[in-house]
């Protein structure tokens, strides 16, 4: 009866030894390759603006656009504060959804501390800083800026 036990025993305790002593199954190189460093490097950072034109004002605000915006995004990008900028026309799904999105795009984060450059260039294009905050009322009245975010390029390696 005790070799009948032991049989088990010694099995169980041959393929526990031959588990530790087998090589290991070769890893995917794929899924490990970047177990400790990133796979990407961060790229440009693009400031998203969601607009809600009112009906019957779309025009007008894209007047607006190459009135003003467009030159002074031109000058913006031309004194390198920022890489680029677009003007997106949206078919909203409800009511209170932008239609328009507006784009600034900056080489990175620390672009984006570029905020008395920035208004420099304006004063220059546009008008100073009271004469702006006025223009922004009037147009406040026709449009209103839903929110902002931002989103960051990824450059996959």
């Amino acid at each position: 009866m005790k070799t009948t036990l032991a049989i088990p025993a010694l099995l169980l305790l041959a393929a526990s030894a031959a588990a530790q002593t087998a090589p290991a199954p070769t890893k995917n190189p794929v899924s490990t390759a970047h177990k400790d460093e990133r796979a990407y490097t961060e790229g440009p950072v693009t400031l998203v603006a969601n607009v809600e034109v009112e009906y019957g004002h779309f025009e007008e605000y894209v007047d607006w656009l190459n009135s003003t915006w467009k030159p002074t995004m031109e000058a913006t990008k031309k004194a390198r504060l920022i890489i680029d900028y677009k003007v997106f026309k949206l078919t909203p799904k409800s009511p209170g959804r932008p239609n328009v999105i507006l784009w600034i795009t900056y080489k990175n984060m620390a672009g984006l501390d570029k905020g008395a450059e920035e208004e420099e260039v304006a004063k220059k294009v546009i008008c100073n800083t009271e004469c702006q905050n006025k223009a922004r009322v009037r147009r406040n009245e026709y449009r209103k800026v839903l929110g902002y975010e931002l989103i960051r390029e990824l450059l996959l390696q």
